[in-house]
């Protein structure tokens, strides 16, 4: 096992804390059309809040459980600083957890 996993499933769910602690947690998910989309970050039918929760969170729990290889790269965090350019303080928390995950994936 990879010795980040441990940090990295606690990252998951620092990332889940904060977004349930903003009020961006959804109860109903997305239509399946709106998850099979192509684009980097279901740009064309997910706001990012649901993409993290639907589409990242998800995936980087079944990688982290079934220990599959991590990825050797992220920038979610870079990601989220675009997406909420007009509210970076509001959503500093946030910011943080994601900034922490892509740092161990960097490792």
């Amino acid at each position: 096992m990879d010795a980040r996993v441990p940090a990295l499933a606690g990252q998951l769910l620092a990332i889940e804390r904060e977004l349930r602690g903003l009020g961006l947690w959804a109860e109903v998910a997305p239509t399946r059309e709106a998850l099979a989309s192509v684009e980097p970050f279901c740009v064309d039918t997910l706001a990012f809040e649901q993409w993290l929760q639907w589409v990242f969170l998800p995936r980087m729990k079944v990688i982290v459980e079934a220990d599959h290889p991590l990825p050797s790269a992220s920038g979610v965090q870079a990601m989220a600083e675009v997406v909420y350019r007009d509210r970076l303080s509001e959503v500093g928390g946030l910011l943080e957890a994601l900034g922490e995950f892509d740092r161990l994936i960097a490792r």
